[in-house]
């Protein structure tokens, strides 16, 4: 039974909570164990649970808030637009707002992530 269209937005916002506040294990917790990663897209994918911890784990000590802009679910998969400022220290802050699109499992679990972004959406403050 795929997952209701409400199921799949809760599953985003789960997502965007976790990247904010929570540790690269638990961001890993919500992916299916032979889920796949590809940001941004055009990257190499990274497959599995290793990959895609050691992958969180490179921001996972700085400060950052997710702010969701849009979301679009249907049939188990959601495009969504949101909003990442990452605090670099000092002062400084990055903004990036990916779009990214999400394929889950009838457990609620991510099996696919890509994230469409490029250096030039990336601004510094």
């Amino acid at each position: 039974m795929t997952l209701s269209n409400d199921d799949v937005a809760a599953g985003v916002q789960r997502y965007l909570d976790t990247v904010a506040t929570g540790t690269a294990a638990d961001v890993t917790a919500l992916y299916a164990a032979d889920a796949t990663v590809e940001d941004p897209v055009g990257s190499d994918p990274l497959q599995g649970h290793e990959a895609i911890r050691a992958f969180y784990a490179t921001f996972e000590a700085l400060a950052k808030t997710t702010e969701l802009v849009t979301v679009r679910t249907c049939a188990g998969q959601a495009a969504f637009h949101f909003e990442i400022v990452v605090d670099l220290g000092g002062g400084a802050t990055s903004t990036m707002a990916p779009l990214e699109v999400m394929t889950f499992d009838d457990d609620g679990l991510i099996t696919s992530m890509r994230a469409f972004w490029s250096e030039s959406d990336l601004v510094m403050g």
